[in-house]
């Protein structure tokens, strides 16, 4: 079910209160569908989290979600799937940061909640696709399958954070946001043609059920402070942390180290153990990964056979590099063409054939460059 489909469909439009979804729906409903909106309450007390537009879960956001739907001229709901998020979401964030990992928020809502219960909830009444505001594209093949592939407006891509639906859910997704190449503010431009009052609401960045923009207090909140060491490669302690939870391989600032390393150089975060509560820091060049194995892939069609080359994106604004890569016993075994850094456990990589998403997995293990492979 695409954008491009031939007859009318019946499709429910995710809306959350900002300009892209508003003016998907619009450009949805402007195609000739029978469109009927709908705004996710996500949060079981939203007058706990943020005002303004910083976010995507506030009332404020409902009620500009509804008046949007009124000047199209559809019909809208509220639907509560606030328990479901806060199971599949907000306490999967949390596990995966205790464990050590860097989970990908954005990444889950759209695996579990968009289309999964929202999806689901959407086809058993009768609809025949969702609708959202994200820059990505589906093409229907001349066989009838379907592939997911990046927006035209590269700079606004978010097929990554898409990189975990399958066929069945692109079967019924709609991106009216993702052809032809249209810059942002072509899209507010657009919102004001349309009388909608969304057109110059910020972006929101920050993660949505997080309520000052403050990860580190709200895992803190939610897990209790636990004093670690942090200790350099050979084991020597440095310095104290309140909670490994708070740390992201690869990071470089807040690390609270009293005295510099003997080179002189910036330390950055190389490894987390959850198990000793301990935070291993060392120099940028220890980062370097050339290979990595990922679980529970998802593939956005078949699953390839055998080993390929393929570029991957490794975050959702990061750039991407050359690989190959295998789905072996259930797993992704992936080999960089050149050292990357930064490479967390937890993370998605998303695998591209040009612009088609092939699949996406999760981040296991990671392998490091020898380190006496440094500069040779």
């Amino acid at each position: 079910m695409t954008e491009t489909s031939p007859r009318p469909l019946r499709v429910l439009a995710a809306m959350s209160g900002g300009v892209d979804s508003a003016v998907a729906a619009a450009r949805a409903a402007e195609a000739g569908h029978d469109v009927t909106g709908v705004h996710l309450a996500l949060s079981a007390n939203p007058q706990s989290f943020r005002t303004g537009a910083r976010g995507c879960c506030t009332i404020e956001d409902s009620r500009d979600a509804r008046r949007a739907a009124d000047v199209i001229g559809i019909p809208f709901y509220v639907w509560d799937l606030a328990e479901r998020f806060r199971e599949d979401v907000v306490e999967d964030f949390i596990a995966e940061y205790e464990a050590g990992r860097t989970p990908n928020p954005c990444l889950r809502c759209n695996e579990k909640i968009k289309f999964a219960a929202l999806l689901d909830k959407a086809l058993a009444l009768g609809f025949d696709a969702v609708c959202t505001g994200h820059y990505a594209k589906v093409v229907t093949l001349a066989d009838g399958t379907r592939e997911l592939h990046r927006a035209s407006d590269e700079a606004k891509d978010q097929s990554y954070v898409l990189g975990v639906l399958d066929e069945r859910q692109l079967a019924h997704a709609m991106f009216p946001l993702g052809d032809p190449v249209t810059t942002k503010d072509e899209i507010r431009a657009e919102a004001e043609r349309r009388g909608l009052a969304v057109a110059k609401k910020p972006d929101s960045h920050d993660i949505c059920f997080i309520a000052d923009g403050d990860t580190q207090g709200f895992l803190a909140s939610r897990l209790g402070k636990a004093e670690g060491d942090i200790v350099d490669e050979s084991g020597t302690r440095l310095g104290t942390h309140d909670g490994a939870y708070g740390f992201t391989i690869g990071q470089r600032k807040g690390l609270r180290i009293g005295h510099p390393a003997p080179d002189g150089k910036p330390r950055y975060v190389l490894d987390i153990s959850p198990v000793d509560n301990t935070v291993t820091v060392g120099p940028a060049e220890a980062l370097d990964v050339v290979a990595l194995t990922a679980v529970k892939p998802r593939w956005c069609g078949r699953a390839p056979e055998g080993p390929g080359t393929y570029t991957a994106q490794l975050r959702a604004h990061g750039g991407e590099t050359d690989v190959t890569a295998e789905a072996v016993d259930g797993e992704l075994r992936v080999t960089f063409a050149e050292p990357v850094r930064g490479v967390a456990p937890g993370q998605a990589i998303v695998l591209y054939d040009g612009t088609r998403v092939v699949g996406s997995a999760t981040i296991a293990a990671t392998t490091r460059r020898p380190r006496a492979a440094v500069g040779s």
